[in-house]
C-alpha cells in the first residue's frame, strides 16, 4: 500500500476546492485506502480552515481526531496572525519546507489540491 500526504492550499480564493480536499482527505482516511495518510495545510488554507463551518468542519476534525493531521505552516500563520485559531483547532504549527520534505524523504506521494 502507499503513504500519502494531502498539501492542501487552496483556499477562500477556492473555497470548492478547499472543501474537495479536506472532504476527500477525511474520506480517504475513513476507508482506510493507503497505508498511511498525512495532511499539511500550507498557506491560503491555513486562513480558510481557520473560518470553516458545517460538514467540511466536521471532515476536519476528524481528520485531526484520527491523527492524520501533519501541521499547518508556522512561519504563515503568525503572519496572518491565526496561530492562537489554529491551534485552538488542533492544528501543529511547523515549518512546511521541513515537514514536506520529511514525507517525501520518507517515501510518500504528495497530493496536492
Amino acid at each position: 500500500m502507499a503513504k500519502v500526504v494531502f498539501l492542501i492550499v487552496a483556499g477562500k480564493e477556492a473555497p470548492e476546492r478547499a472543501d474537495l480536499a479536506i472532504m476527500t482527505a477525511s474520506r480517504q482516511i475513513k476507508a482506510g485506502r493507503y497505508e498511511d495518510t498525512k495532511v499539511i495545510l500550507y498557506g491560503p488554507s491555513e486562513q480558510y480552515i481557520s473560518t470553516i463551518k458545517g460538514d467540511v468542519k466536521e471532515a476536519f476534525n476528524d481528520i485531526v481526531k484520527a491523527g492524520a493531521l501533519d501541521s499547518a505552516c508556522v512561519f504563515l500563520a503568525k503572519k496572518f496572525e491565526i496561530e492562537t485559531k489554529l491551534e485552538d483547532m488542533g492544528v501543529k504549527l511547523m515549518p512546511f519546507g521541513e515537514r514536506l520534505a520529511f514525507y517525501v524523504n520518507s517515501g510518500y506521494e504528495v497530493i496536492t489540491f
